[in-house]
């Protein structure tokens, strides 16, 4: 049986896996095209990093102790514990969706090649709005590379990848930008700070702002 032709990169945005193994020879691959499989898979990788970034986030502890799991915004001077519980949540649904990404590459056959895992960068982030901004720009980053996986999936005639990147992964992370707009504004207005002085601004964000419990 003839080996599937190599296909030309295309100039992209989308984080390509340079030393991707392709599963092309494999009778378990259903249908998958090489380049959605290096995509799937690359994307991936963007998913766990989030996931490792935001899992920093809130297991952040000053000075040289070792790591917890306290949040930055459960110090005994912080205290803000919806807001604690608001990035928990979210660390959870980015681990939860690298973890779905994985499982829609392996169910239709794909490989996934994994990488060193980078310091996640978050360690400057010490309080709401740093925190809000620091989440806002990275959903609006993975939402923008999986346009670009659905239709590189279309393009491919992997109608069903790019049905499923856009109602599992797409659709929802719009939403969860939304609400991160509206709570950024809100902190703003409220007057939190970008340091870790604190005030009444984060007292009354934590209190009052409904969308800290959805």
């Amino acid at each position: 049986m003839a080996a599937e032709p190599a296909e030309k990169r295309l100039k992209t945005g989308l984080p390509l896996c340079a030393a991707h193994r392709s599963s092309a020879g494999s009778r378990a691959r259903h249908n998958l095209q090489a380049a959605v499989e290096e995509a799937l898979c690359g994307v991936s990788s963007l998913l766990w990093d989030g996931a490792y970034r935001l899992q920093a986030l809130v297991r952040q502890q000053g000075g040289e102790e070792p790591v917890t799991e306290s949040s930055v915004f459960e110090r005994d001077d912080v205290a803000l514990p919806r807001v604690a519980s608001f990035f928990h949540q979210e660390a959870l649904k980015q681990q939860q969706e690298a973890e779905a990404m994985l499982g829609y590459l392996a169910e239709r056959g794909g490989n996934y090649c994994g990488k060193d895992v980078q310091k996640p960068g978050c360690e400057a982030v010490c309080a709401v709005i740093p925190a809000l901004e620091l989440l806002l720009l990275q959903l609006r980053e993975e939402a923008d590379v999986l346009v670009e996986l659905s239709q590189l999936a279309r393009n491919h005639g992997d109608p069903h990848t790019a049905s499923v990147v856009k109602s599992h992964f797409l659709t929802p992370r719009v939403d969860r930008l939304k609400l991160l707009g509206d709570l950024l504004t809100n902190a703003r207005r409220l007057g939190c700070t970008s340091d870790q002085t604190g005030g009444f601004g984060e007292y009354i964000l934590n209190e009052l702002q409904e969308e800290l419990t959805g």
